[in-house]
């Protein structure tokens, strides 16, 4: 598996992953069909990110070139949080379980650490138990429970806000 910094060239790809992961995931922020990206926005996306000093997309990528798993870096965009970055991740559900989440955030805080990031941030519901594991066997600690956020299937849920300091 191939941990590697995002292309433009690969919006058509990363748009299809995206869609994938909110179809097949349960706690994504978008439900299944709600995201109404097209490749060629996904490639501006991607280069005004490659524009900005303090944001990333990492991607897990197999043998062949499919894409498995994503990992977008949102940094700051003021000079007092230009040192924070906001964290989503999604891995397609047939490829979970196999480290590749470790291996993103691994060579995310390579990354950070040279792109003068002291603080990663994310959001998980409360129920998603696997997310949680991870984010706390990568340093991630709970800092707060945002109450009623998120509604999926009539339901309410409550998320975590979780920071890792580096």
């Amino acid at each position: 598996m191939l941990i590697r910094e995002i292309k433009p060239e690969d919006a058509e790809f990363f748009d299809l992953l995206m869609k994938q992961v909110e179809n097949e995931a349960d706690f994504m922020l978008m439900e299944p069909g709600e995201r109404k990206s097209s490749p060629e926005q996904q490639r501006k996306w991607l280069e005004r990110m490659d524009k900005e000093s303090n944001s990333k997309v990492l991607v897990a990528e197999q043998e062949g070139g499919q894409l498995v798993g994503y990992l977008a870096v949102i940094g700051g965009d003021t000079r007092r949080t230009k040192h924070s970055a906001y964290l989503v991740i999604g891995i397609v559900k047939e490829y979970t379980g196999r480290g590749i989440g470790t291996s993103l955030f691994e060579r995310l805080e390579e990354w950070a650490i040279t792109h003068n990031i002291l603080r990663l941030e994310l959001t998980v519901v409360t129920q998603n138990e696997a997310g949680v594991s991870l984010y706390k066997k990568m340093g991630f600690e709970i800092e707060g429970i945002k109450r009623n956020s998120l509604v999926i299937d009539d339901t309410l849920f409550d998320q975590y806000y979780m920071s890792k300091l580096l």
